[in-house]
């Protein structure tokens, strides 16, 4: 009978088993593993992109995970954000999201983060945390979080999907000559937010948000451990109808030179209980910014003007009526809001919460 020696193992520390897959990688051992655990990481947006973003991290061993959401889930929500249900709907996501995840892994700290990010708090939001996850779905809070990170010294993770299409690139990483990598701003200097529909009006394909988000955290993970070639200088644009990918260098440095944050122009709300009240007190006029297909499924009433034509009919606004902007979920109304605020500061705007969707009709 043949005999073998018997091989012996050191054994693996208890808290450190889960992640054995992961350290029996190449390049991949318990140093990188430690530098994950010492790891601070904020996930902003806890939506189809940060769901999935927010899931690995906290599986792989992130030591302390940030989840900055102030919204609410939405019925039209659980088809991409996929650490909700059914029963969710109306509550805070970012408290929902750091319960869930602590069950998953509750060896590491998770914290909810239920501000709204602005000019005013963004700075401070970040400050204890060592990378940014952008996460987010509208383009002040991308510019935003770019623009923070920028004047922080901090990496950000930026991923955007729309239809059947996303992006996924590295921001503002250190380079071995002491100078950043591109940052958003580089890509896009300025983006037009009403000219560009959103995933309630243009569509997503729910797959394509766990794709992408999977995508931001590979990236931080590989920031963090020092293994691959980031996406930095570089934005990866991913097809999932061709399932072909192509990445674009945008250079090899910042060409910016940002020094201060853009103030956050003021998001007034009210919500439909509210509207309702108003809307025997108050001259108020309704007017709906959604595309035509949507206004034609469910009307709340009032006058129609889809948000990508607001900024070429804004004097025909009367001035004389409280205006109250609905859509179906409160981000293009939120947007149209802020483009008055901009353009007739003397009109008085609100922006309806949360939109119209699962609400009765105002007769």
């Amino acid at each position: 009978m043949r005999s073998f020696k018997q091989k012996h193992y050191k054994p693996m520390h208890p808290d450190l088993l889960r992640y054995s897959c992961q350290m029996a990688l190449p390049g991949f051992n318990e140093a990188a593993q430690l530098r994950l655990q010492r790891s601070k990481v904020l996930v902003v947006g806890a939506g189809g992109l940060g769901c999935p973003a927010a899931q690995y991290l906290a599986a792989c061993g992130v030591g302390m995970l940030g989840i900055a959401d102030y919204d609410t889930v939405s019925v039209s929500n659980l088809h991409r954000q996929i650490l909700y249900n059914a029963a969710d709907v109306g509550l805070n996501k970012a408290n929902l999201a750091c319960e869930r995840l602590s069950r998953q892994n509750p060896s590491i700290n998770i914290i909810p983060v239920i501000e709204k990010i602005t000019s005013a708090n963004v700075i401070q939001l970040i400050d204890g945390y060592d990378i940014i996850v952008d996460c987010t779905d509208n383009f002040e809070t991308c510019y935003l979080l770019n623009d923070a990170g920028v004047i922080s010294n901090k990496p950000v993770i930026y991923g955007a999907i729309y239809q059947y299409e996303g992006q996924v690139a590295v921001w503002n990483v250190l380079n071995n000559e002491g100078l950043r990598s591109p940052n958003y701003r580089d890509l896009f200097p300025q983006v037009d937010a009403t000219k560009i529909p959103n995933c309630a009006e243009g569509g997503v394909i729910p797959t394509l948000a766990g794709i992408i988000g999977c995508m931001q955290a590979n990236e931080v993970i590989k920031l963090i451990t020092g293994n691959g070639d980031l996406l930095t200088g570089k934005v990866l644009i991913f097809d999932a109808l061709t399932m072909q990918s192509r990445i674009i260098g945008i250079g090899a440095t910042t060409k910016t030179n940002i020094t201060a944050l853009q103030r956050s122009v003021n998001e007034s709300t009210i919500t439909f209980d509210e509207l309702q009240k108003e809307l025997i007190d108050n001259d108020i006029l309704l007017i709906d910014v959604r595309s035509i297909q949507e206004r034609d499924l469910d009307d709340i009433g009032g006058i129609h003007i889809p948000l990508d034509e607001l900024g070429d009919n804004l004097q025909q606004l009367a001035i004389d009526k409280t205006l109250v902007f609905y859509c179906a979920t409160g981000k293009r109304s939120a947007e149209a809001v802020k483009l008055v605020q901009q353009n007739l500061p003397h009109i008085k705007a609100f922006s309806l919460q949360g939109g119209i969707k699962d609400r009765a009709v105002i007769n």
